[in-house]
């Protein structure tokens, strides 16, 4: 298979607005796949198509990418050689190993058509925001398989990964998803929640009792235990069992021979406040394995089991997992909770935690089943807003369906002491088709010199309302600050760029952490 039949149905999936024509061209890819009979390619076009690669990082992003070669006239990359090179990128390591790198890269760029280009550069700087997401590529793959989009969805959530589900689905039908049960040492995907403005709304909406648990500000992590062997993944499932050896340390204090549990691991102050994200998420990262003195050590709180002993718990209601966990964890290492039908309490609950220093609550419904891969109706995230005004710097061309529109913004705080801004980071999240639109024709208006690239500077006149959940230690900013999940609420016309909040204002938030 050509990377060009890729590129192209990745193009027309992200300019279409139909979930059902989305599935209809993702089918008729994975067809095309199944009858090259190989299931391997399968899984890779699946994983591409959901934005992901297939060795997950390759140390390959924006930078990497700002001076390419020109298009080759026409295509001749195959999807198997592409994968093969992704691979030998990622593999580069040692003196020398940028440069090596980029040889490699540049020679598989001047390989590739313009479409394939476009493709290319989006899916390593993971900025393919096509609509492919998990729901629609498993109703594609059940589609092109013949098989029930139910009997998919759940293969993908046991078996962890759409990519070898798909494969299977795709060269041996239902027989070949029957391999895909709950196994202790093989992740599943996490249960995620959908969100609540308040804790009486979650109160409302999970029939007047809910399971009120600590959301702390952690990393959450997936812990398998059989016997003396155990095994930690992230959210996103990637293993990091070698880097958290207090993690496995836990899990092996426990008294069971069997065991898949859903925990929190944090960095925690000596005062048992949490410590900033960025130390807690530093040890996940490729050289966070390291031990000794001076290592920040995380504290691990379990809030959910999926399995004890021999006894499958998944679709258990939560009462019951709850109970199963509290049968073998210790109550301090296990989350905060409290059961509760009154909306004071829950309050009461909420601000407390937050006091703690945590980002909110978790309300879970007392008789749901996990819903392993899947954003479940049964669980309600609750956590304050935050709001700045703040002023756009630049703004980049948007991709898939933003593509012809500028998309991502640059958000800066202004500085009373140089007139200037600072900084704070970027989002393309919150933003609605006429939102688009009118920033497009508005940015244009204000830009200011040449671009860079896929980069429009702008003059900082235009003022823009943010939502986000909290500011994280940043050296990729001047200010030392970067907001987290930042979405638009709004543009501010009413405001000028001399009334948005200053950067005082932000390093106040920052410091009450």
């Amino acid at each position: 298979m050509l990377l060009l039949d890729v590129a192209a149905a990745s193009t027309e999936v992200g300019a279409s607005s139909s979930r059902l024509a989305k599935v209809a061209r993702i089918a008729q890819l994975l067809g095309w796949a199944r009858d090259e009979g190989d299931g391997t390619r399968m899984a890779v076009v699946v994983s591409w198509l959901s934005g992901e690669l297939t060795q997950r990082q390759i140390g390959v992003g924006w930078a990497a990418l700002r001076s390419l070669p020109d298009p080759a006239a026409a295509p001749t990359l195959t999807v198997d050689e592409v994968d093969a090179r992704f691979g030998e990128i990622g593999a580069v390591s040692g003196k020398g190993s940028q440069a090596r790198r980029a040889t490699l890269l540049s020679e598989l760029f001047a390989a590739a058509t313009a479409v394939e280009q476009t493709f290319l550069r989006r899916l390593l700087t993971g900025e393919l925001r096509q609509g492919a997401l998990v729901g629609v590529m498993a109703d594609a793959v059940a589609k092109a398989a013949g098989l029930p989009a139910s009997t998919v969805r759940r293969a993908a959530m046991l078996g962890g990964a759409l990519p070898a589900v798909a494969a299977a689905a795709l060269t041996g039908g239902e027989a070949a998803l029957a391999q895909f049960t709950l196994q202790v040492g093989r992740p599943v995907g996490p249960m995620l929640a959908q969100t609540a403005a308040d804790v009486g709304e979650a109160l409302e909406r999970l029939g007047g009792t809910a399971v009120l648990e600590a959301k702390l500000d952690g990393a959450r992590v997936q812990i398998h235990r059989r016997g003396s062997a155990v095994s930690v993944y992230t959210r996103s499932l990637d293993d990091v069992t070698e880097r958290l050896p207090e993690v496995v340390d836990a899990a092996l204090a426990l008294p069971v021979d069997d065991l898949i549990a859903d925990a929190e691991a944090i960095a925690l102050r000596p005062d048992g406040r949490p410590h900033r994200f960025q130390v807690t998420g530093s040890r996940f990262g490729r050289r966070g394995g390291a031990t000794g003195a001076h290592t920040q050590q995380l504290s691990v709180f379990f809030f959910d089991v999926l399995h004890v002993d021999g006894v499958d718990l998944l679709d258990q209601p939560t009462e019951r997992r709850l109970a199963e966990l509290d049968a073998v964890v210790p109550a301090d290492q296990r989350v905060d909770r409290l059961v509760t039908v009154d909306p004071d309490a829950a309050r009461r609950f909420l601000d407390a935690t937050l006091a703690a220093g945590h980002e909110g609550v978790m309300a879970k419904s007392p008789t749901a089943p996990y819903e392993a891969g899947r954003r479940g109706a049964g669980w309600l995230k609750v956590k304050p807003v935050h709001t700045l005004d703040l002023v756009v710097l630049a703004v980049e061309w948007g991709s898939g369906r933003r593509s012809g529109k500028l998309s991502n913004i640059h958000l800066g705080a202004r500085d009373p002491q140089t007139g200037g801004f600072v900084m704070l980071g970027k989002t393309f999240k919150g933003m609605t088709d006429e939102m688009l639109q009118w920033q497009t024709a508005r940015f244009l208006e204000l830009a200011d010199g040449p671009t860079d690239g896929y980069v429009v500077r702008v003059r900082p006149e235009q003022v823009v309302e943010i939502a986000f959940d909290g500011l994280q230690t940043s050296s990729r900013y001047p200010g030392g600050m970067a907001l987290r999940f930042a979405r638009v609420l709004r543009y501010r016309d009413d405001k000028t760029a001399d009334e948005a909040d200053t950067v005082d204002t932000v390093r106040a938030l920052y410091d009450r952490h």
